[in-house]
Order: C-alpha cells, then structure tokens, then sequence
C-alpha cells in the first residue's frame, strides 16, 4: 500500500512537538506510534522516510532511528525492495494476550468490587452511555478508547498490586497490537454495551466474587470470540 496524504492533523502534530523538548527521535517515535495506534497508518502501509519527515519538520535521521524502535516492538518490518511498512495484526498474539487479559482483569475486577462506591458506579455509567451514543456515528478508535476507560474504573481499586500490574500489561500489549476489536466486529459494541449495565448491575447488588470474575471473564471471552469467528468464519 502506497503513502497517503496526512493533512493538517500532521501540520498539527508538527507544531506540537517543535514545542515539546523532547529529543526529536522520541518525538518521531511517538507521532509515528499514534498514528499506527489510531488506525491512520495501517497494516502494510509503506512508511517513506523523507516524508514523514517532512511532515514533522525533521530531518530523517531522527525519524530513521523511530522506525527502528518501532520495529524493534514489532510494530514496522522491513520488507526487502520495499523498505519499511506498518505489521499486520498478529492473530495467534492477539489471542493470546486476550486469555490473559480475560482472566486477569476478571480476577482484578471481583477484587475491586467491593471497594468501587456510588461515585465510581456513576462514573462508569456514565462512560458506558458514551459508548452508548458512540453507536450512532461508530467510531472503533474511539469505542476502544471509552471501553478502556469504562474497565480501568471496575479494576482500578484492585487490592493486589500484582494483578493490577498484570492487567496493566495486558491493555497496553493490546495497544501495541493496534487492537481494535471493533473496528473488525462492530456488531459485537451494542452487546459490549448491555454487557457493561450487566457488570455494574451486579457490582451495585453486592454480588459475590465468583459471580462477578466469571461474568467479567465472559464479557471478555466473548469479545474474543466474535474476532475468532470473523477471522475464521469456516471454523
């Protein structure tokens, strides 16, 4: 796939970090890393060097030692006669990171719950009506981004440092996957949704540990399973 004009977002981006006093690499590194994130570079997309330095106002040294950092994460390759380009989603990763994050995050949520008060209930309500409006005109960077927000206050008052750690590692693993589920299954965000009311239905009723790991779990599982189903529909 071939180069696509930036705009003015990457005017934007530009002005930003001659403003930031951060070495240019690292700022090459994080403009680069955002747009891969959000979907703006996507996988195959050939990175040309002198052009993402020209939007940024660089040289291309700085941006040549991003890439490789990048690369290094596993977010560029180098292909041979075409030189650096955004990798694909690795499928058996994504899986793998998932299960983890399923059971971890469910364990971190039923520790959490009996420490999450009215405040924080209304705070993720209110979270999950916005993911709610977001239906209307999908956006899945955005859903995804909600979604973390509305999950970081189920698990955040978790007790055990080392879930939480762990749980922590999860998410960004998914970031760095550039995993937006939704973005390939959008029909699975309404029920994502219902699930979300459910969760806080049984958070506010006082329900025991077990019930609420389990329906956590599940929440997360299904998610999984809608992307299976749609990378492997003969299966």
């Amino acid at each position: 796939m071939t180069e696509t004009a930036v705009g003015s977002s990457a005017v934007e981006s530009a002005a930003a970090l001659k403003a930031n006093p951060e070495s240019k690499s690292q700022q090459a590194y994080a403009a680069v890393k955002a747009r891969i994130v959000e979907g703006a570079y996507t996988p195959g997309y050939r990175l040309v060097l002198a052009k993402i330095a020209e939007d940024l106002g660089f040289s291309v040294v700085p941006v040549r030692e991003a890439i490789r950092r990048l690369e290094a994460e596993g977010l560029v390759k180098f292909e041979r006669n075409v030189g650096a380009t955004v990798s694909g989603i690795d499928p058996t990763e994504y899986l793998y990171t998932m299960q983890t994050l399923s059971i971890v995050e469910g364990a971190a949520t039923a520790l959490s719950a009996p420490l999450i008060d009215s405040v924080a209930i209304a705070r993720a309500r209110a979270v999950n009506q916005e993911m709610r409006e977001c239906l209307e005109h999908f956006d899945p960077v955005r859903f995804t981004a909600l979604n973390q927000d509305f999950h970081s206050v189920l698990f955040e008052h978790c007790p055990n440092p080392n879930i939480l750690d762990l749980v922590h590692r999860g998410w960004n693993r998914l970031a760095s996957l550039r995993s937006s589920t939704f973005r390939f299954v959008p029909g699975r965000a309404q029920e994502s949704v219902r699930e979300h009311e459910a969760l806080l239905q049984l958070i506010e009723g006082a329900a025991d540990a077990d019930t609420i790991e389990k329906a956590a779990r599940q929440h997360r599982a299904a998610t999984l399973d809608a992307y299976l189903a749609q990378a492997n529909p003969d299966h």
